[in-house]
């Protein structure tokens, strides 16, 4: 059959319309395929593709309810987003406190206890450094020293205040401020694996930024593999795999968020006592815990910390991590599968 001019044009149209509309649909909902291999779904939340592969009856059903979740949790957390728990109690810091969400409270106390047991070196009250860097701009600038010296006395976990037992929560002055960016993702995968949980479905894994989160079991029974990204190397390039039957893994590098000004370049992961990036010679550290808040918190306290002094908090917490060095060695403190791929780094190992 012959298609006039006028109906190729119809249906060049039509596919044009098809593909803007499956391009959307891929960015700013859920979507998903079922596969021999179990439902995958994708989503975008807290600046970050949220994915999820989950085995068993009710996947799809679960999937959904997962991102619909992870939303409802930005809105709550998130110091950008109007009227969020946390941007109230920003904005009424120095004067009351306020009445939160039971899962924004959850979020803060977690923070905290990093914060305290890591002396600050994670700090939720970050904000007025990390604010005026403003790493997730397009065109990110060096902030004048005076400046970053006359917002550090702002800074400090001690200003924040929680009352478990009322959910409420406050600043103690004009000035302070949360950013709960270090530990969010992280909170997420907590809030994935409940609700895999309470589904009943058989298995999943949920990835959410650099935070990754796994519950069940798969199909054959094998552990859950998850690559270790080579900080030199493109974003799918993998330097190795941890194996991990149950429990979340997060990332902090020095290569996520960055900027080059006048030959120096400036990553996102700040030491709280300076009000600048963290000098600790590390390039990226991964922490396993079955926490994801705790562990995404931790990836960053001990980026900032260094391997010497994150041992301890480590321990503490029952968590282990690999920490990857400006010289390319790897050092896997705690117990940790890894599977080394590439040949560029050496590997030791450290008990806590």
């Amino acid at each position: 059959m012959k298609l006039s001019l006028s109906s190729v044009k119809k249906w060049t149209v039509v596919a044009a319309a098809l593909t803007v509309l499956l391009a959307a649909i891929l960015v700013s909902q859920l979507f998903f395929s079922k596969t021999s291999a179990g439902y995958e779904a994708t989503a975008w939340a807290m600046g970050s593709y949220v994915q999820q592969t989950l085995y068993g009856d009710g996947a799809e059903d679960t999937a959904t309810d997962v991102s619909s979740a992870i939303t409802e949790l930005e809105n709550l957390i998130s110091w950008r987003v109007a009227d969020s728990d946390i941007e109230k109690l920003n904005s009424a810091a120095g004067t009351e406190w306020l009445e939160l969400d039971e899962r924004t409270i959850d979020v803060l106390e977690e923070a905290l206890s990093v914060a305290e047991a890591t002396d600050g070196a994670y700090d939720p009250t970050i904000l007025p450094i990390s604010a005026l860097w403003n790493f997730d701009s397009d065109e990110p600038t060096l902030p004048e020293k005076e400046k970053i010296t006359s917002l550090l006395p702002y800074v400090g976990y001690e200003f924040l205040r929680i009352n478990t037992e009322e959910n409420t929560a406050s600043l103690r002055n004009h000035g302070n401020g949360v950013d709960l960016g270090g530990i969010g993702k992280g909170a997420a995968c907590d809030t994935a694996l409940e609700i895999y949980q309470e589904s009943g479905i058989d298995g999943g894994i949920i990835a959410v930024g650099g935070s990754v989160g796994v519950y069940g079991s798969k199909p054959d029974g094998s552990a859950w593999r998850i690559s270790v990204r080579d900080p030199e190397g493109k974003a799918e390039d993998g330097l190795g795999v941890l194996s991990l039957k149950e429990g979340c893994v997060s990332t902090s590098g020095s290569y996520e968020k960055t900027f080059t000004e006048d030959g120096v370049t400036y990553h996102h992961l700040l030491d709280a006592k300076t009000g600048y990036p963290a000098e600790s010679g590390l390039v990226s550290v991964t922490v396993v815990h079955e926490s994801g808040a705790i562990s995404d918190a931790l990836a960053t306290a001990c980026f900032v910390l260094g391997i010497e002094d994150s041992l301890p908090v480590l321990k503490e917490f029952g968590a282990s991590a690999l920490f990857i060095d400006e010289e390319h060695h790897i050092t896997i403190a705690g117990e940790m599968e890894f599977e080394q791929i590439s040949t560029d780094y050496t590997v030791s190992r450290q008990t806590l």
